[in-house]
C-alpha cells in the first residue's frame, strides 16, 4: 500500500486508447459487422456493470455506514467482512479498505501499475481510471486533478492517495451531505455517486440528486 500527498492534473474526457484496448475495440467492431454481437445489447450490458449494478452495492454500503455508527466502525476496521456481511463479495473484492473522508483529510484511489478496481462495489472501473495520464499524474498532483473533476478542496485539507493493487482494492467513505438529517437507507444512497467512492467526487446534496 502506497501512500502520497502530492498534486496531480489529468486528462479524463480524452484518454489516449491503449494497444489492448484498441485491440478490443476492433474486435467489438468485427463482431458486431459479423452479426454475431448485437451492438445495443452489448452497450446496455457495459453500462449496466459500469454504472448501475456496481456502484448502487457501493453506495448502499456507504449509506449503512452514514446512518448506523457500529456498522460504519466496523466498516473502516474490516471493510472486507463489513461489505461481504451484506452480499457483496466475489472477485476483485476479496481484500477490501475502506477510507474515510472528513474535513481534514480527502482520500482518492489510483492503481499506478494496471487497474486493479473493486468489482463487487463499484462495477467496472471508468474508462479515465484505466488511462496513463490519471494512473501517473493522480500522484504527482491529486489537487489539480481534482479540480478537473470539480473538486477544489481547502488549502488546509490534506490529500492522501492510496494506490489500489491486485492483493488489495479501496473504497472511500465520502462526507455525508447536509440536510440529510432524517433520510433512510435508500435515500442517502441515492446521493452517492461512484467518484465519490473513489474520491475523485464527492456526495450529491439532496437538491442535486435526480
Amino acid at each position: 500500500m502506497s501512500e502520497h500527498d502530492h498534486h496531480h492534473d489529468h486528462d479524463h474526457d480524452h484518454p489516449r486508447l491503449t494497444d489492448a484496448e484498441l485491440r478490443v475495440r476492433a474486435l467489438e467492431s468485427l463482431l458486431v459487422e459479423k452479426g454475431l454481437v448485437d451492438r445495443p445489447a452489448l452497450d446496455a450490458l457495459i453500462d449496466l456493470y459500469e454504472t448501475k449494478v456496481g456502484p448502487r452495492n457501493g453506495a448502499q454500503v456507504v449509506a449503512r455506514a452514514w446512518i448506523d455508527p457500529a456498522y460504519k466502525a466496523w466498516l473502516l476496521r474490516d471493510a472486507t467482512a463489513a461489505i461481504a456481511e451484506m452480499g457483496f463479495r466475489g472477485r476483485q473484492g476479496e481484500d477490501m479498505v475502506a477510507l474515510e473522508n472528513t474535513p481534514g483529510v480527502h482520500n482518492m484511489v489510483v492503481c499506478t501499475l494496471c487497474s486493479c478496481y473493486p468489482w463487487t462495489v463499484l462495477g467496472l472501473p471508468p474508462v479515465w481510471y484505466k488511462s496513463a495520464p490519471y494512473r501517473s499524474r493522480a500522484v504527482i498532483e491529486p489537487r489539480a486533478v481534482l479540480a478537473e473533476f470539480g473538486v477544489v478542496l481547502p488549502e488546509e485539507t490534506e490529500v492522501r492517495v492510496w494506490d489500489s493493487t491486485a492483493e488489495l482494492r479501496y473504497l472511500v467513505l465520502p462526507m455525508r451531505p447536509e440536510g440529510t438529517a432524517g433520510m433512510d437507507v435508500e435515500q442517502l444512497a441515492e446521493l452517492v455517486t461512484r467518484d465519490s467512492m473513489i474520491g475523485t467526487g464527492v456526495a450529491r446534496r439532496p437538491g442535486d440528486a435526480s
